[in-house]
This record gives structure tokens, C-alpha cells and sequence, in this order.
């Protein structure tokens, strides 16, 4: 049914499709600039794919069909979860859960002793699943553009 794997080379055209749509989604929701920025899609993805060992890409799998794709990175004894995308269609089957899973073991297993992720203001839907995960808010950040 529903996996989490490491990501590999043959998964590249499916991983460019999922980080497109997931950071439009991202530019597209209130806050989303400031985390998307304008990061090219090939550039980034090259990137994360050629990585070392402080970064792993994970792919997300229903019937053997890669649906999403999940980025984490460890510094020191902290981890972050870069992106963790899933398409619309396939929500609700549990690979993002899988995919949340697979990162927080991955940073376990690098001896982070923590993990942060990102949730947009306003995105409850993504609130949710990061405390249906485990994690809390410690912070929220405010910014105000001064040009």
C-alpha cells in the first residue's frame, strides 16, 4: 500500500513534478514567499539529490506510484524538515505519514535530539499533521518588510 523509501536517481522526474507543485502551493499560500522564495525547481532538486549524508530525499509511495516527497537535513544535534509534499489525491491513505516518520527516524538516526518543520500561517491543515506527529509550536515568528 502506502511506503516511504529513499529517494533514487530513476525517481527524479516524478521528485521535479512533486517539489513544482509543492512550492507553488507554497508561493500561493499567505506567507509562502517568504519560505519558497524563488528557488528554481532543477537547481534545488540537483541539489538535495547530490547531497551528503546531512541531507537525506525521500520519496513517498501508494501501489508502488511515487505521490510525495519528503527533505530533511541534520546540524549538529538538530533536525529540519526542508519540504514534505504529498499530492492531492493521494492524502488521506497515510503516506504522509509515512514520509514524516521516515524523516524523524532518518534524524534519530543521525542523533539529532530534535526536529523543527514549518507550517504557513493559516495552514491548519499542516498544523495538524506536525501535531498529530508529535510536534508542538515553540515559536512564532513575525516579520514586517521595512522597504
Amino acid at each position: 500500500m502506502e511506503r516511504a523509501r529513499p529517494a533514487r536517481p530513476d525517481d527524479t522526474p516524478a521528485c521535479r513534478e512533486l517539489l513544482a507543485r509543492a512550492l507553488g502551493a507554497a508561493r500561493s499560500a499567505r506567507g509562502g514567499e517568504a519560505l519558497a522564495g524563488t528557488a528554481n525547481v532543477d537547481e534545488l532538486l540537483d541539489r538535495w539529490m547530490a547531497a551528503g549524508p546531512a541531507l537525506t530525499v525521500y520519496v513517498g509511495e501508494f501501489h508502488d506510484v511515487v505521490v510525495g516527497l519528503a527533505v530533511a537535513t541534520a546540524s549538529g544535534t538538530s533536525g529540519r524538515i526542508e519540504c514534505c509534499y504529498v499530492e492531492e489525491a493521494a492524502r488521506g491513505v497515510g503516506v504522509g505519514t509515512a514520509l514524516m516518520e521516515s524523516m524523524v527516524a532518518w534524524c534519530t538516526a543521525q542523533g539529532c535530539r530534535d526536529i523543527d518543520a514549518l507550517a504557513l500561517p493559516g495552514d491548519r491543515l499542516t498544523k495538524q499533521r506536525l501535531e498529530a506527529a508529535g510536534f508542538s509550536a515553540r515559536l512564532l515568528v513575525l516579520n514586517r518588510p521595512l522597504s
